[in-house]
């Protein structure tokens, strides 16, 4: 116990270790993508970082086209850092380790505990290693049945090299697509409705929740955390589907046009799409107000914990929905499914948000200070930015300097955790003095 404690506390602890391995990799990209052979134009160095710090973050925010601006290399280490950063840093050094026949440390252990958000160290090792080929494999076999769409279309070659790219982006939550308006053209495809939601909704349901569905086959047998993501996910899927289609269906420029079975296939992906997989099938800058508002809190929420999402995450929401249900009701304790919620978690799940709309709210008003853009689109791209989702109104290649670095910041803070980057900056310490309560008047 000693031990451990040693190395949690070490100058080098597990949250300063994984905010630093992210921003290495993110001047990695950058380098990489400098390259002559990565553009077919070049491109200026914070465009650069910009583009390595969404891909890395697993955003999807853009100034300069995909498709266009990099070539065949320089989209290959776009893949590269959207799987890195998706999975996750360590999740490709404990396979290399394990490749290499090496054994996993004591403080390895404790990194890896950290970047997947779970309470022991038991089992961590296992669990890597079973979500690396689960992850891997989704992205072969959708790679595949994405190739009947996309290969008559667009030949054998960039067919099957265009189905493993929005696989992988899909599963990893990041949003990047080859094409400007991204899956607009795909609107009422069911093929890649299907594929590309099953992708980021598995991708982003979280790994633990992963794992135990591949271990335990009955749902009584699962943890209160995955029957709380399954059940959550699902509610909360389909209201944003309901709600995206009764608050764009009379509308002419995105869905009031349209076929009815392309009005739900739209309604359906830009419902699920905003918990931070960033794709759209429809314009976004041509939609109400009222559901960029409803967009903008689900980018805020988020998905799963220890997945490739970002946000408060699900969890985090629903926990602090049932402590003020239950403040209101007079009642000391949160419940949840019959489990009692403790108290710490109570507090986390409160720490995270305020910590979260601190960043976002300050974000918010450095952007205004910065750019001459309308404040709604720009609250848009701060909540896309924090939740790693990747939407925009079009604004981003507009932003100026400082505005591109404000983003780059809200996309490395929403991949990291606000509590990762909080922990990183500071030592916990024990107060040496214990003070006598007191009373304030608040409400």
């Amino acid at each position: 116990m000693n031990l451990l404690k040693q190395l949690a506390y070490r100058r080098q602890s597990p949250p300063k270790i994984l905010a630093t391995g992210f921003l290495l990799l993110i001047i990695i990209g950058t380098f990489a993508l400098m390259l002559p052979w990565s553009t077919t134009v070049p491109i200026s160095w914070l465009e650069a970082i910009f583009t390595a710090t969404s891909a890395v973050t697993v955003t999807g925010l853009a100034v300069v086209d995909t498709g266009s601006v990099f070539t065949l290399f320089g989209q290959t280490i776009l893949m590269i850092l959207i799987q890195v950063g998706g999975l996750g840093l360590m999740t490709f050094a404990v396979m290399s380790i394990l490749l290499l026949g090496k054994k996993i440390g004591m403080k390895e252990r404790l990194i890896i505990q950290e970047s997947l958000n779970q309470n022991s160290m038991g089992g961590v090792v296992r669990l890597i290693r079973r979500l690396f080929y689960f992850a891997i494999t989704c992205e072969l076999v959708a790679t595949v049945i994405l190739a009947f769409k996309w290969v008559p279309e667009h030949g054998l070659g960039f067919g099957l090299f265009t189905s493993l790219f929005h696989s992988i982006s899909a599963f990893n939550n990041a949003g990047f697509s080859l094409w400007s308006n991204s899956l607009s053209d795909y609107v009422g495809s069911p093929l890649i409705n299907v594929i590309i939601t099953l992708l980021f909704i598995t991708g982003g349901i979280g790994f633990t929740v992963i794992y135990e569905l591949i271990e335990r086959k009955k749902f009584h047998q699962y943890s209160l955390h995955t029957k709380v993501m399954l059940l959550g996910t699902l509610a909360l899927n389909i209201l944003a589907t309901f709600a995206f289609f009764l608050l764009e269906f009379q509308n002419s420029a995105t869905l009031a046009d349209l076929p009815l079975n392309e009005q739900l296939w739209g309604s359906f992906f830009q419902g699920v799409s905003p918990r931070t997989a960033g794709f759209n099938t429809l314009d976004y800058a041509a939609m109400q107000d009222s559901t960029l508002i409803f967009t903008m809190l689900m980018m805020f929420i988020g998905a799963g914990s220890a997945s490739t999402a970002s946000g408060i995450k699900l969890t985090t929401f629903i926990i602090i929905i049932l402590a003020v249900y239950s403040y209101a009701r007079g009642q000391n304790e949160v419940q949840l499914l019959r489990y009692r919620i403790p108290r710490e978690i109570v507090h986390r799940s409160l720490s995270i948000m305020v910590i979260s709309l601190l960043f976002l709210i300050s974000a918010i008003f450095c952007l205004s200070i910065s750019e001459s853009l309308p404040i709604f689109a720009l609250a848009f791209e701060s909540f896309s930015a924090f939740g790693t989702v990747g939407l925009s109104l079009g604004i981003t290649s507009e932003l100026t300097s400082v505005g591109k670095l404000i983003i780059m910041v809200l996309m490395f803070i929403g991949r990291v955790g606000p509590l990762t980057i909080a922990f990183a900056l500071s030592r916990a310490k024990s107060p040496l003095v214990s003070y006598p309560k007191g009373h304030i008047f608040t409400g």
